[in-house]
């Protein structure tokens, strides 16, 4: 029999996982996930899954992400599941959800020194998302810089 804790962290990974991962916008079916690694750091190592990116009516992208932090390897860890808030154009995040718990009042914050949260918020909007996944009309902030932007499409466009 699980203990509580194994327990608890099984069915928030569970619920999270039922929650989020859904192929294609708009559908509610779960779907598989594509976890896409970025580069580890001496803090751990982290995943973004590719199949769940979302971008809502705001222009902000989200994204199921997973962080397990660097451990002896005899100790075993579960990891962290996280919904990820990111706002590409002021390269900001906040955790909507973190194991399945939903975050009401999570803060904008900078990736800071975080070398996994950095390379996560650059390979999720640099993503190649689904025409379905886009708004109908590009977001508005007119005091932000030009990067991103938008073409005839409705695609972002990212320099080389």
């Amino acid at each position: 029999m699980l203990g509580p804790v194994l327990g608890k962290a099984i069915a928030s990974l569970l619920l999270a996982l039922a929650v989020v991962l859904v192929p294609g916008c708009g559908t509610a079916l779960a779907g598989p996930v594509d976890w896409q690694e970025v580069q580890s750091t001496a803090d751990g190592r982290q995943w973004w899954d590719a199949g769940s990116v979302r971008r809502d009516r705001d222009g902000f992208l989200s994204v199921l992400s997973r962080f397990t932090p660097e451990t002896d390897e005899d100790v075993a860890t579960l990891g962290t599941l996280f919904v990820m808030q990111i706002d590409c154009d002021q390269r900001l995040f906040r955790d909507k959800q973190v194991n399945g718990l939903p975050r009401w009042r999570a803060q904008w914050e900078p990736a800071g020194d975080d070398g996994l949260i950095e390379r996560v918020i650059d390979a999720v909007c640099r993503a190649d998302l689904p025409e379905s996944c886009l708004p109908s009309h590009p977001p508005h902030n007119p005091s932000v810089s030009p990067l991103p932007d938008w073409d005839s499409g409705r695609r972002f466009i990212y320099p080389p």
